[in-house]
């Protein structure tokens, strides 16, 4: 059975997220006892079921990215929205990744036993009913449920308006993976309706039946989450990356790295917005990193010197600097060394994702234990932010705040736990 969008009218689409959560509830409670050999088969059908229906999928993203261009959104929306075969391969892979991944749910996170012979573990549990709410990437759908699945967890999704089209082909592929294996279907649900309406139930809770809200999309989106959530939120802000030039650093490995974090796909959470060079190595480094990136079709905004390197270079604003561009657009400043670069990511960073290029290992190390971000990189690229190339198979979203989650958020971080205490008869004086 496909997906039937829901009228719009408010009590038609209230009735429907009631169900929804009802539905979604009694599906967690059979997930939690599900072994993983069950979960395992429906990712693996899951995935089979993508690569049988590429062609559906590809009309439904074709209708998408149709109205996304009459409607003239930034090329940027559109590279995040597309789906092409590659990608739907790709979709499919971390389906099976996410399968070959080690169950979470019922491990062991510690154990100790006390003088009064009480032994006690920390042990993993699913968190129940997840709800991820997200802007234009129709891969999410797949991504969110599998995750979802594999930890334990039913799953409410609620995508884009603009990739509806695209998540309810992909939605009806997890469907179909669900019940071969013999799961309910209601374990991993599309929202059947665009209406932002739907979006405020969800963060009410729907009737107390989500457990977690992931939001994942722009300032807008998140803003709205964190101020109306009536439940807990996994908080995944913008992405003002920064790479920070040092003195130490090699020139090639300098060009390279800062290409590839900023142009290689310029409208992810993990391209470089900023790129902060040291003073004490402009002569050697400015210069080069100007013109490898306009030469690549990056505009770039800087300080007084660095706009004195290139008049190519436009004026940087204030505004700059706290700008995730998600566009071939990098801010350049010159910085007094690494303290200043640190100053400068703390006051403007977004504590998603920094990198340092050095060959000083001390002053590398002196970059990572001081900068306060999710993830922070040594002469490698912000662009592997990323759960998949963190080996976790995929990822919901980078997790920017501190409590439960932070970084990647992949299967284990959808889980909770629970203190299992084993005795023999004690009663406490």
């Amino acid at each position: 059975m496909k997906l039937a969008e829901v009228a719009a009218d408010t009590p038609s689409l209230a009735a429907s997220m009631a169900e929804i959560g009802q539905a979604t509830r009694a599906a967690a409670a059979v997930l939690a006892r599900t072994p993983t050999s069950a979960k395992n088969m429906a990712l693996l059908g899951m995935a089979a079921e993508i690569r049988a229906a590429q062609t559906a999928i590809l009309a439904a993203n074709d209708a998408d990215m149709g109205r996304a261009k009459a409607a003239k959104l930034a090329p940027s929306f559109l590279d995040r929205l597309q789906l092409t075969e590659a990608r739907i391969e790709a979709m499919a892979r971390g389906l099976e990744e996410i399968a070959a991944l080690p169950d979470p749910v019922g491990e062991t996170i510690a154990e100790w036993t006390r003088p009064n012979g009480l032994a006690i573990s920390r042990v993993r549990t699913p968190i129940g009913v997840i709800g991820v709410i997200y802007e234009s990437r129709p891969n999410v759908t797949a991504d969110a449920g599998a995750l979802c699945l594999k930890a334990g967890n039913a799953a409410v999704l609620r995508g884009g308006s603009d990739s509806f089209e695209s998540s309810r082909a992909i939605a009806d592929c997890l469907a179909a993976g669900l019940a071969k294996a013999g799961l309910p279907r209601a374990a991993i649900q599309l929202v059947p309706s665009s209406d932002r309406a739907a979006v405020g139930m969800m963060l009410a809770g729907l009737d107390g039946n989500i457990d977690l809200i992931i939001p994942r999309g722009g300032k807008s989106l998140v803003a709205r989450v964190q101020a109306e959530a009536r439940v807990p939120v996994f908080s995944h802000l913008e992405g003002i990356c920064h790479v920070y030039v040092d003195k130490a650093a090699d020139p090639k490995m300098a060009r390279d790295v800062v290409l590839n974090a900023k142009m290689r796909r310029t409208g992810i959470c993990g391209a470089a917005e900023t790129l902060l060079v040291d003073r004490a190595g402009a002569d050697r480094h400015l210069k080069p990193l100007i013109e490898t990136l306009i030469q690549s079709g990056c505009e770039v905004r800087g300080c007084r010197e660095t706009r004195a390197a290139d008049p190519r270079v436009r004026p940087a604003t204030e505004a700059d600097w706290s700008t995730e561009y998600l566009d071939a657009i990098v801010s350049m400043r010159v910085v007094d060394g690494v303290d200043a670069a640190i100053d400068h990511i703390a006051r403007y960073g977004s504590q998603h994702t920094d990198a340092i290029i050095t060959d000083d290992e001390a002053t590398a190390e002196h970059f990572l234990g001081a900068v306060d971000s999710a993830i922070v990189l040594h002469n490698a690229s912000t662009q592997f932010a990323d759960g998949g190339e963190f080996g976790m198979g995929a990822e919901i979203g980078i997790a920017t705040g501190k409590l439960h989650a932070r970084g990647p958020v992949g299967v284990e971080q959808l889980t909770t736990f629970k203190y299992v205490v084993r005795g023999s008869g004690q009663t406490r004086p």
